[in-house]
């Protein structure tokens, strides 16, 4: 099975059936997805495919048609994405578990609302849980990347 990850060709033998998070974390390498629940609501797993947010650990590889990027993948030309540069500016991670998931959703958001209210950040952001409790530092930093990127 190939999956296109990051950018970049993979070629893994696998069950169809193994769920996309495993594949990233045990034959990828690929770290910064987590898994937390293992039933698509905390959010800790979330990478795009094809641009959408997924939960990996709700997704087989079967299911992957498109390119997938990882939180790893973010990154160009030598810089962090705006969101996650918002993220250490604002000093969002405490234990850091969660965080990986909460920038592709954040990212999301910005993408589909480039200018979002504390209700917009409110309602996309419910579904990341964070158990250190950082939520007042993620919708600081989603407004931090929202002025950073607007007219960009």
């Amino acid at each position: 099975m190939k999956l296109n990850v990051n950018g970049s060709e993979h070629e893994i033998d696998v069950e169809t059936e193994m769920p996309l998070l495993w594949a990233l974390r045990d034959e990828l390498d690929i770290r910064g997805p987590k898994f937390g629940c293992g039933i698509a609501q905390c959010g800790a797993c979330t990478v795009f495919i094809d641009g959408e947010p997924v939960r990996s650990c709700s997704v087989t590889v079967g299911e992957v048609s498109g390119a997938v990027t990882t939180i790893e993948g973010l990154a160009a030309d030598g810089r962090l994405h705006p969101v996650q540069q918002a993220w250490i500016d604002e000093q969002v991670a405490q234990c850091g578990y969660c965080q990986a998931g909460q920038v592709m959703t954040a990212i999301a958001l910005l993408e589909a609302i480039p200018d979002p209210t504390d209700a917009d950040i409110d309602n996309a952001m419910s579904g990341n849980l964070c158990r250190c409790g950082t939520y007042p530092r993620i919708r600081a930093a989603i407004k931090r990347a929202a002025s950073a990127t607007a007219g960009a």
